[in-house]
């Protein structure tokens, strides 16, 4: 899928130009406006999932119809790849749909080539703005426009194995400095007797990478696409994994093994650092004699700095070029805050971002877990970062394949270095 996805965003940046032209904005809106009821109009919705989150959105629709009886959705979804796939055929052809369910890493490049309306105007107004906090409302702003409404919101944390933590004799991570981490993984990892590993190699995602730095003050990528970290700083990073590799986290080759799966999903590992929405993923792949996990703050940098964030699962925008933007903003507005979509789609599309969709929403114990991590680290959580550069995804997946790579031992962290950065100039100024 990765591959797709990025062959996508390169043939969308190869025909800028046209997409530019496609997305002229349409008319701009009134701050106090509202929509007519008595108008009749047809939106086209579009999302991606499968069957289930159809019958969903079918659900929401009627649910929507019975408040605006005179707004006709007419709805349409496919996979992930394929989704992305036809919205670039229709933005170079102008005819993007009313309202569309967005990828954050898409955002950035439909919005600056004009092809997402401002939404700026309907906040306050039409799209009620009181259930989001201001950190969810600043996910979708591009520059200093308002291009798309969360739905959902994840964050970084740590999913531990209590199984296999009772297993090894060990107790729940305490929590504290990434140090003190590397210290716990070390002892399940003897406890265990060779069965499995304390973790995985954290060095080898960037989102780890990016806690450090937001620590320090600084980021991964300014809004201009400046790196906050030199060449310095990632040997650093590297290097902090180096005795880990050395026995204490799963051997790259373990890892291969199980694939598709990951080591975790695989009781290969006790403790997982990745976004809180993989929860259910991860129990399923367990299978039986699993039915909870542990869910943690990350390591700490340093005391008292606001290195997490909330991140989107997904959002809503609106197509520039829709010929009825208050009727679309009035659809957005439901399905994002209404307790209507929050009871109808429960965490499907993750945990609602919406305070009214939320109290809404029957949660599962592990969605009230998540629910719970995500208030725990509150005094934590920071401004998101920028939205992703274009081409941010090449160098997120660079970086997990040099990390494999270190886990391997067939490159050394200076080499792993200086191939992220040839790499990072490509994508920055190619």
């Amino acid at each position: 899928m990765f591959s797709k996805k990025r062959s996508l965003a390169a043939v969308a940046l190869a025909t800028g130009a046209a997409l530019a032209l496609a997305g002229c904005a349409g008319g701009g809106a009134d701050p106090e406006a509202t929509y007519d009821p008595d108008e009749k109009v047809t939106l086209d919705l579009a999302f991606w999932g499968n069957d289930v989150r159809a019958g969903l959105y079918n659900e929401a629709i009627a649910a929507f119809n019975e408040e605006y009886p005179n707004i006709k959705v007419n709805a349409t979804f496919l996979g992930f790849p394929e989704f992305w796939e036809k919205r670039q055929t229709e933005a170079a052809g102008g005819g993007l749909p009313d309202v569309m369910q967005f990828d954050y890493s898409y955002l950035r490049q439909y919005s600056e080539n004009n092809l997402l309306l401002d939404l700026d105007p309907y906040l306050g107004g039409i799209i009620d703005t009181e259930p989001l906090s201001d950190q969810i409302l600043q996910i979708g702003v591009v520059g200093d426009t308002t291009y798309g409404i969360a739905t959902s919101t994840n964050a970084w944390g740590l999913f531990t194995n209590p199984v296999l933590l009772e297993t090894a004799g060990v107790d729940e991570f305490a929590g504290g400095t990434w140090d003190e981490y590397a210290d716990w993984m070390t002892e399940v990892t003897e406890a265990s007797g060779g069965k499995f590993w304390g973790g995985g190699d954290f060095t080898g995602r960037i989102q780890n990478f990016e806690l450090q730095l937001r620590s320090e003050g600084s980021y991964l990528f300014s809004e201009d696409g400046e790196p906050g970290f030199d060449e310095e700083r990632l040997t650093e990073f590297w290097e902090s994994g180096a005795e880990l590799r050395d026995g204490v986290v799963v051997p790259q080759q373990r890892v291969e093994e199980v694939l598709p799966k990951g080591a975790f999903d695989s009781a290969l590992a006790a403790s997982e650092l990745t976004w809180d929405n993989f929860g259910a993923g991860y129990l399923a792949g367990l299978g039986e004699g699993y039915t909870e996990l542990g869910l943690l703050a990350p390591p700490i940098t340093k005391e008292g700095a606001k290195d997490l964030y909330l991140k989107p699962s997904m959002l809503h925008a609106i197509s520039a070029k829709t010929e009825h933007p208050e009727a679309a903003a009035t659809l957005v507005n439901f399905l994002v805050n209404s307790p209507e979509s929050g009871a109808i789609f429960g965490t499907n599309r993750g945990l609602p971002a919406s305070e009214t969709a939320l109290e809404g929403a029957e949660l599962d114990p592990l969605s009230e877990q998540v629910r719970a991590h995500e208030a725990a680290i509150a005094d934590r959580l920071g401004d998101a970062p920028p939205v992703p550069i274009v081409g941010y995804g090449t160098l997120e997946e660079k970086f997990r394949v040099l990390g494999t790579e270190l886990n391997f031992g067939t490159k050394t962290v200076d080499e792993a270095v200086s191939e992220f950065f040839n790499e990072m100039d490509i994508v920055l100024n190619g």
